[in-house]
């Protein structure tokens, strides 16, 4: 099986209204780069390739074959505190507070303008999950 770097078994795909403006958000708010971009030809994005680190998400404007979805995704950052901080700055909506976590972790929670929520953690052991 040939997969592409950065990507995984499974890759998060997402299908936004306004997808220009989500890609926009997910640099500014959440740290994400942009790969790739390819657009229909009504101008709408066909697939925006974008990572987090090493790992790849792609983003697609919805259309009525295929409406804006929703889900949650757990992101690792160095300071959850800053990059809490940054995503409401960028009118990211606060779900959970930044707090310490009995799992090791230290996470908060928000919510983006498509409804997905996002669990900004940061770890705090070199040690798997207990």
């Amino acid at each position: 099986m040939n997969i592409p770097d950065g990507f995984g078994v499974v890759t998060p795909y997402i299908f936004a209204n306004d997808a220009a403006g989500y890609v926009a958000f997910l640099i500014a708010a959440l740290g994400a780069r942009e790969e790739l971009r390819s657009l229909r030809p009504d101008g709408g994005i066909a697939n925006c390739q974008l990572r987090f680190g090493p790992t790849a998400i792609m983003v697609s404007d919805s259309s009525p074959d295929f409406p804006a979805s929703r889900a949650a995704f757990y992101l690792y950052v160095g300071d959850a505190d800053a990059a809490m901080t940054q995503a409401l700055a960028h009118d990211a909506r606060q779900v959970m507070a930044v707090a310490d976590m009995p799992y090791d972790d230290r996470q908060g929670g928000i919510a983006d303008s498509q409804g997905n929520i996002w669990w900004i953690s940061q770890r705090l052991v070199d040690a798997p999950y207990r």
